[in-house]
């Protein structure tokens, strides 16, 4: 079913226009969602928090990994890795006495076929839940919805064989693409994880979006406090895929 948008998120929608127009003249990645990073082979680093002394480099390797394969929301620009979304969550795993850790493989810029074309190295190590935070970028440069739901559904499908638990979170698109256009790409999101049978955070800027105390000078990515929201929010969401090992 259908979400209507609500007035924040009309207002996220006008400032990520904004950002567009901002961009003519200069290529897709220029105007996207954070300036995309080079396409690495690197492994994506963990989310930076401390790890408690008792815990030792071994016993963090065979811990089952959470990942969060995103843009530059989860990436964390502006305010840095540490004080992401990952990394938050990271803490709540920690506080609740849950032995996973946290990889942040948001890359700025990123639109679902960037994060496709890195989901194995993505996906290395032993991964037990993925969060999809990706389609920001792809409504900002109106790419077709079909598209981006070709590459979710191949992303989970893939993390699904390797037994990977999925959660699916949803974005808006700008509505200068016209009224099919962003009713189509918002439905593409639960239409997605209906079909994969995956859980879905309806919205991952939900509670944050077009406030502006809540957001950086660019109206759309989230501060410290917007980010705190935003994994409070996503934890709602993920405790219930997580499982506690027994001592």
């Amino acid at each position: 079913m259908s979400r209507p948008v609500t007035p924040c998120v009309v207002r996220l929608l006008a400032l990520v226009i904004l950002l567009g127009a901002a961009g003519c003249g200069r290529s897709d990645s220029a105007a996207a969602l954070g300036t995309p990073q080079p396409d690495t082979k690197a492994s994506p680093a963990a989310a930076e928090t401390p790890v408690p002394a008792a815990l030792s480099s071994e016993d963090r390797s065979a811990q089952p990994r959470i990942v969060f394969l995103g843009d530059s929301l989860t990436a964390g620009l502006g305010i840095g890795r540490e004080q992401a979304v990952p990394a938050l969550i990271q803490q709540k795993v920690r506080e609740e006495g849950y032995a996973y850790e946290v990889i942040n493989a948001g890359n700025s810029g990123d639109t679902s076929d960037g994060g496709l074309s890195r989901l194995d190295w993505s996906l290395s190590g032993n991964v037990a839940v993925l969060v999809i935070e990706l389609g920001a970028n792809d409504g900002l440069r109106g790419l077709p919805p079909e598209r981006t739901r070709r590459n979710l559904e191949s992303i989970i499908t893939t993390a699904k064989q390797r037994g990977i638990t999925v959660l699916l979170t949803g974005m808006e698109a700008p509505p200068n693409y016209g009224p099919a256009y962003t009713a189509e790409f918002r439905k593409t999101f639960p239409d997605v994880a209906a079909s994969q049978h995956v859980a879905l955070m309806p919205f991952f800027l939900e509670g944050v979006a077009g406030i502006s105390s809540l957001n950086q000078a660019d109206g759309v990515h989230p501060t410290p406090e917007g980010a705190r929201i935003v994994a409070d929010n996503v934890w709602r969401y993920l405790k219930p895929l997580l499982k506690k090992t027994q001592s």
